[in-house]
């Protein structure tokens, strides 16, 4: 494999822009395995990882960190295999000779839910600890809603033309994830 992983360096691969001019991510990704690179504006590696379905993995990061997402570079492989996946992930992530902070100290906000909780304000927080289970629930609702219209609107403003759905059952733990 390792000699396989030298014609597989991630600068030799071409940048990908993160939405096309439809508005749209290369809908030739959905349902293909494999592994991804993402890019801020700079293109600054943000991310590596690898996916089994390459066109929701970058839609849902694209939703929990629209200021880096702006380039990617993928290798799509037939078959699954985990541990040739880790093994492209882990020489990029060597290649770059650093670790990109979305695979270290903000690998949280590239892979979980965003919580929405850690938006709130210290009167939102005093209002939520004061409230009875049924109305803290409600009150988690109504701070991701809010929270989910500022990402619609960033994605807007990048010119995201596709429906962005989150998992509503989700929304009242204050958490989002795409549906």
């Amino acid at each position: 494999m390792t000699e396989n992983l030298e014609k597989l360096s991630l600068s030799t691969l071409s940048f990908s822009s993160y939405i096309d001019n439809k508005g749209f991510i290369n809908d030739g990704l959905d349902g293909k395995i494999g592994v991804y690179a993402i890019f801020n504006q700079d293109k600054i590696l943000e991310y590596v990882g690898y996916s089994r379905n390459l066109l929701l993995s970058l839609k849902q990061h694209l939703v929990r960190q629209p200021e880096n997402c702006y380039w990617f570079k993928t290798h799509i492989i037939d078959r699954p295999s985990r541990s040739i996946l880790e093994e492209i992930k882990q020489s990029w992530i060597a290649e770059n000779q650093s670790i990109p902070l979305g695979n270290g100290e903000n690998e949280t906000l590239w892979n979980q839910p965003i919580d929405t909780k850690t938006t709130m304000t210290e009167q939102e927080k005093e209002t939520y600890n004061s409230l009875e289970e049924i109305a803290q629930i409600k009150f988690l609702k109504k701070i991701a809603r809010h929270q989910e219209e500022i990402i619609k609107t960033a994605l807007e403003k990048r010119g995201v033309k596709f429906e962005v759905r989150f998992n509503p059952k989700l929304k009242e733990q204050g958490l989002l994830d795409l549906k």
